[in-house]
């Protein structure tokens, strides 16, 4: 008797609470004067430097990691509308990306940070710590896997055979079959942008820790007796 064969893909995902929020504030100055611009955005990055580091703890926080570029300097010579190259305009511009676990601090010292002149907080990102991101890929893995066994169980089944044995397992696509690849287990961190406004014109910001999805996919194969 030829042995039945089935192929499947196993899916699963997960929602996990946001433990860290790694936040991106850059300094950007420009201006007519080299030395001046270069002398703002030092001004400012060293205001920056100075409210994180008095905050950073990397086992309790709130700030467990922070980094900073070099001041970058450059100039530009701008064109106006009549075609006629106009005088030289100077920037200088510093990054910084700043982890927080935090959450309560975070706000506040955003809310400070964007007062600054010539910073911008560009983004906040919230993420998983390692170890949680490492046993929650473990598990959504696993599950995937019974996914894939428990639909091809109901396949055998239809077609009136009882068991199933698995003689391939992979990550998408690599079985051969056609279809949609998938990505294997990742965190889908989410992003928040921008102030929010109370009624009264006063910003205030609204900041949210979002969920973070864990997915894992796995293409496997069924010998069906």
């Amino acid at each position: 008797m030829t042995d039945t064969i089935i192929t499947v893909r196993g899916e699963h995902s997960a929602w996990y609470a946001a433990e860290r929020a790694i936040v991106r504030v850059g300094v950007h100055a420009w201006g007519p004067k080299r030395d001046g611009v270069l002398d703002r955005a030092r001004r400012s990055a060293g205001t920056i430097r100075d409210s994180v580091e008095p905050r950073y703890d990397r086992d309790a926080g709130p700030v467990t990691w922070w980094a900073s570029d070099s001041v970058r300097v450059w100039a530009e010579r701008p064109w106006n509308d009549e075609g006629r190259q106009l005088p030289p305009v100077f920037h200088a511009a510093q990054d910084f990306t700043v982890k927080f676990r935090d959450f309560e601090q975070l706000t506040a010292w955003v809310e400070t940070t964007a007062e600054i002149p010539d910073a911008v907080v560009a983004s906040i990102e919230w993420d998983l710590t390692e170890s949680t991101r490492t046993s929650a890929t473990a598990e959504v893995r696993s599950r995937a896997v019974k996914d894939a066994v428990a639909k091809a169980t109901v396949f055998a089944q239809s077609i009136g055979l009882r068991q199933v044995k698995a003689i391939a397992l992979a990550d998408p696509g690599m079985l051969g079959e056609q279809g949609a690849s998938g990505a294997g287990p990742a965190a889908s961190p989410m992003l928040t942008r921008g102030v929010a406004f109370k009624e009264s014109g006063a910003p205030a910001l609204a900041l949210k820790a979002e969920e973070i999805a864990v997915s894992a996919t796995v293409d496997a194969r069924f010998v069906a007796s």
